[in-house]
């Protein structure tokens, strides 16, 4: 979760689903620390390189794919993921996000209130999404 000065945070439109936003997110390569794959997925993604780590979420969080995007989209081994969240404080110039990247996964980006972030999301990770603002929500804000 990127926060900027103003305490909003940056989300991305799915290439894939559009209307659809999203917080950037990746997966871990073989035995990467999830502090620095999520730092390098975050570069991958969007260029943002800027950042200052504020938290990250205590446990793993989790969902699970509906059975119909697993059967008619999913091409993977797995039904959900498992994800371990930071909250990041964007120090740099806009100039540095770029969601144009070389296998780009967004087509879109903007800064959003946090309390927006479920309702802009597909429904699956929706609950997952609340969880993060129960965790990060007294660290949100200007900064």
């Amino acid at each position: 979760m990127v926060l900027n000065a103003e305490g909003l945070v940056f989300v991305a439109e799915r290439l894939d689903t559009p209307g659809a936003w999203q917080m950037p997110q990746g997966g871990l390569d073989g035995d990467e620390d999830p502090r620095a794959g999520a730092l390098r997925e975050l570069v991958e993604e969007t260029g943002i390189r800027t950042v200052k780590i504020l938290a990250q979420t205590k446990d793993w969080l989790h969902y699970d794919f509906p059975a119909d995007f697993v059967s008619s989209r999913w091409r993977k081994p797995y039904r959900g993921q498992a994800q371990h969240w930071l909250l990041l404080r964007f120090t740099g110039s806009e100039r540095e996000i770029n969601v144009a990247q070389d296998d780009p996964e967004f087509s879109a980006w903007r800064w959003v209130a946090a309390d927006t972030l479920p309702g802009l999301t597909i429904h699956w990770k929706r609950p997952l999404y609340q969880a993060l603002l129960d965790e990060f929500g007294p660290l949100i804000g200007p900064g």
